[in-house]
């Protein structure tokens, strides 16, 4: 990891609710085309929208960018992250 990434930098870009990159990114929790789940160097980051798919990929840097329409982004309490795989595992088996 570079320095930034291990400093803790954390930066969000959105451009026109049609894409995003996001830097500081730990790990892709979860995703599908309506909602992704991110933990960040900040905390965990829920992104919703539609027609969302993964346009880049850089683990070693930590940036991740994604693209399609953008409705909402929010910061987790890691309580809320449990609510919220607790939810995208009950949708798989209902």
């Amino acid at each position: 990891m570079d320095k930034d990434t291990l400093s803790g930098n954390h930066v969000v870009n959105i451009l026109q609710r049609k894409s995003i990159t996001i830097s500081g990114v730990k790990k892709i929790e979860n995703f599908d085309e309506n909602e992704f789940l991110l933990e960040t160097n900040m905390g965990y980051m829920l992104i919703k929208g539609s027609s969302l798919e993964i346009i880049k990929l850089d683990t070693y840097q930590g940036d991740v960018s994604i693209k399609g329409k953008i409705d909402s982004l929010n910061y987790l309490e890691s309580s809320k992250k449990q609510e919220k795989q607790e939810s995208i595992i009950s949708k798989l088996f209902k």
